[in-house]
Order: structure tokens, then sequence, then C-alpha cells
């Protein structure tokens, strides 16, 4: 299992460096004193900088470019200690729900959160692995973060898992990167500046007709969508937000998801697919809206922008 982590790139450094990286950045202690503060049930193990201190200074992100490198760099950094992590063994449970979380998901949380809010102290949080905190809601801007998506895949030694993180300014995002450390794929994404992958752009898929396309999603729900119409199964990617990014890539032409996918899951990937010219929308053709109350979505499909016209004609 642990074989199939040696990949180009972080995910192929030798242990005996991660584990040298990890211990002169200190992100060992981190890890095993998020995860102690996680068991305690503490909110945030982390410390915080109050948010009121830094609101006159300017703001290092104010270009989300600027912030859209920010993000890449982190979730390198955070995938490099999830790969470390398992390789060491990591202990896992069930939250509510009987979804899976690992000490390594508590760790990248914790790494990310302090490395994210020193930048901007001033901007909200919200992420899977750490207490919500209405504060957010009245956040001009706010971090959503998946610190491993896809943990199953990760705990069962899988390339389909992620670290997702966006930049959310007045419901959408505006600075993206996915980081896939099993297969080193890094997606990034700026509003206006379009989507790469490893530095080099990525389109959608020009699929303009429904029979033959590469499809990915629940099976009933696909079934039910495509009907008679023939196509392609792809393999289930079981990261929500690698899913997506395949339809960014035009290796997907279209996924779909099915109802209670969180703003975590899809923040980041929504940007990606934007940018490369996708688009991913509710099953009404709506854009989605970040930060609300309840940061969970019904029912979505994404695709290029020629397929999404049909995919969406067809669901009704």
């Amino acid at each position: 299992m642990v074989d199939r982590f040696f990949a180009p790139g972080i995910a192929g450094l030798p242990a005996a460096m991660l584990d040298k990286v990890l211990r002169l950045k200190g992100l060992k202690s981190l890890a095993r004193r998020a995860c102690a503060a996680y068991a305690h049930g503490m909110d945030d193990p982390s410390p915080t900088s109050p948010a009121d201190s830094a609101a006159s200074l300017p703001d290092p992100l104010a270009d989300p470019a600027i912030a859209a490198r920010h993000i890449a760099d982190a979730v390198v950094a955070a995938g490099a200690v999830a790969v470390a992590m398992f390789r060491t063994g990591v202990k896992s449970w069930s939250k509510p729900g009987d979804s899976p979380v690992t000490e390594a998901d508590i760790a990248v949380d914790t790494m990310l959160r302090e490395r994210l809010t020193l930048l901007a102290p001033s901007y909200g949080w919200l992420s899977e692995e750490t207490a919500d905190d209405p504060s957010r809601l009245a956040r001009e801007r706010l971090w959503i973060v998946d610190p491993i998506d896809g943990t199953r895949a990760y705990m069962h030694g899988g390339a389909d898992w992620t670290v997702s993180v966006a930049l959310v300014e007045h419901g959408r995002p505006i600075a993206a990167a996915l980081f896939a450390p099993v297969t080193d794929e890094l997606f990034v994404a700026v509003t206006g500046g379009g989507t790469t992958r490893n530095a080099l752009p990525i389109t959608a898929s020009p699929a303009a007709v429904l029979p033959g396309i590469r499809i990915d999603g629940p099976v009933h729900f696909v079934d039910q969508l495509m009907g008679e119409v023939p196509f392609t199964r792809l393999p289930r990617i079981r990261s929500l937000a690698l899913r997506l990014a395949r339809v960014a890539s035009g290796e997907v032409d279209a996924a779909l998801a099915a109802p209670n996918g969180h703003d975590w899951d899809l923040a980041a990937a929504d940007l990606l697919v934007h940018e490369a010219g996708g688009r991913l929308t509710t099953l009404d053709g709506l854009p989605l809206v970040y930060n609300a109350p309840v940061p969970r979505h019904g029912a979505l499909v994404s695709a290029g922008a020629a397929l999404h016209k049909l995919i969406v004609a067809a669901a009704h």
C-alpha cells in the first residue's frame, strides 16, 4: 500500500527526506497537538491572530492572483504532510453520519489554518474538520478548505484524494488550488485568469452531443439522467473535488454529484471548472453560492459549456 504513494514530485520524496522536512518545520509536533486538541473537543487547537488588529493594514492578498500562489504553496505542503503521515500509519474514526476522519485530516486542517490565517487574519474560515464559526457569515472573504477530500481513498492507499482550498469573496471563489499528491497534479485557478494543471493551461471538453460522452457520478443518478442514450461510464473518482477537476481538464466530459455536497467539497473545483470554460451548477442551471448559513448543496451537474446545456435540459 505504501508503495502506491511513490509518485513523482512531492509525493515521491523518500520517506527519510519527508521526515526530515517535517521535523525541520515542526509539523510532526503540530500534527500531534492538533489530534490531541481534537480528541479533547477543542474547536480551535491553533493560536489565532485577532482579526481586528489586522483590519486597518493593507491586505497582502487583495490581488486574487497573489492569493492563488499562496494557496498553491499551501496545498502542496499539506499534501506532503498527509503522505508522510500515511507512511507512518494514521488512526481513523467515524464522525456522525458514518463519515471517516483520520489524524491526517486534523493535522492538515490545523496546518492550513495556521498558515492561511497568518496571511489574512481578517478572513473567515470554513473547513470540514473545524467547528463552524458563524462569524464567517459577516466576512467579505473567507477560506473554504477540505484538508483531505476523499478520505476513504486516502485510508486505503488510493490515488483519488486531494487537498482543496478556495478563497471566496461575496459567495463566489476567486482563487483556488487543488493538489492530488499521488499523481503529483497541482490544479490552480484565479478568477479571470484561466485554470492550469502543473502550470499548463487546461480546458473543459468541447463535447456538444450526449451520445458517447464520458461521465462520472453516482450509478443510479447517471442511469436516470442518461436513459437510453449510450455513454461511457468512467471509474468512480472518490474525491468529488478531483472528479470536477477532471471535467476542467477535459478528461471527463460530464460529472454528476448527488445531493449533500458541502462548500468544502466544491468551492475550489467550481473555480477550476469555470475558468477552464466549463460549468458547475444545480440541476436548474443555477450557479452555486458559498458561505451560506448551511453550507450544503443539492444535486449538481458539471460539464463543458455546450454539453452542460444539454444535460440540464435532460434533467428536466
